[in-house]
């Protein structure tokens, strides 16, 4: 028998240095919330609200953010490697010195996003005209046409 785990999460909640992996926090409502250095491998956060959050060296390795909002959230420095973000909302998200290796971004908004410094190899990402790129240790690279 599986048991499933329901997390209230006040708002602006610290669960700095947490250990979350492997957590269904899918729908949670995160917002403001401190998660800097918490620990949220394989993680389902899809369709999470982490506006304004502070993931600052998270470690998010393969987890789902499928849907999830993370406008102006911190992820600076943040492990996303392997990551789904597809369809996630990014805008003005600080992703400085994320490593963003292989993750999905396909639909996402990253208007006004900081990637600098990001390790960005092997990133999926679509320019909303049908044509799918990823990025190779040199350039960008037309994988869908």
């Amino acid at each position: 028998m599986e048991i499933t785990k329901t997390y209230r999460i006040k708002p602006r909640a610290n669960l700095d240095d947490a250990y979350l992996s492997e957590q269904d926090l899918s729908e949670a409502d995160l917002k403001d919330a401190s998660l800097e250095g918490t620990f949220l491998e394989e993680a389902n956060l899809s369709n999470a609200n982490l506006v304004g959050a502070n993931l600052n060296v998270a470690q998010m390795r393969n987890a789902c953010l499928e849907n999830s909002n993370l406008t102006n959230a911190v992820l600076s420095g943040a492990n996303l490697y392997g990551a789904n973000l597809k369809n996630a909302n990014l805008q003005a998200a600080d992703l400085q010195r994320a490593l963003l290796i292989n993750i999905n971004l396909t639909g996402a908004n990253l208007y006004d996003a900081n990637i600098k410094d990001a390790n960005l190899i092997g990133m999926i990402i679509d320019d909303g005209e049908g044509r799918i790129y990823q990025c190779n240790h040199s350039n960008w690279e037309i994988i869908n046409n």
